[in-house]
């Protein structure tokens, strides 16, 4: 069985499975703190959703901006010392990247010709 088709099947289960380790983890001697726990769990669910995303070919985009303020929210959990203006700089500029690269993959919905003719079809 591949592995896209495990995670299609069951992606919350996974999920529940990481939540658990990291439960366990923390029980058992690794010390992180309940926020620490949770920036762990909201990356893991990022990655998930992007993992999700992509199997579907849907929404990757925003499955990536999603995954990049999961990471910046784990980062400052664990001591990540930036100012909310340096956060947001980066955040921006994930953002306006994603964007970019989803130029790329939108067709647009009226020929390249008919909008050079000034919005007018021509004949080919």
């Amino acid at each position: 069985m591949s592995p896209v088709l495990i995670l299609k099947r069951e992606p919350a289960a996974w999920l529940a499975l990481v939540a658990v380790g990291v439960k366990l983890l923390a029980a058992f001697g690794l010390d992180l703190s309940v926020d620490q726990q949770a920036a762990v769990n909201a990356v893991a669910a990022a990655v998930m959703g992007l993992l999700v995303a992509a199997i579907a070919h849907d929404g990757v985009g925003a499955a990536v901006v999603g995954l990049a303020q999961a990471a910046l929210a784990l980062a400052l959990g664990f001591g990540l010392d930036w100012s909310a203006d340096r956060q947001a700089v980066v955040m921006a500029a994930v953002t306006v990247v994603v964007g970019m690269w989803d130029r790329t993959q939108v067709i647009a919905p009226v020929p390249t010709a008919a909008v050079q003719s000034g919005g007018k079809p021509t004949a080919v």
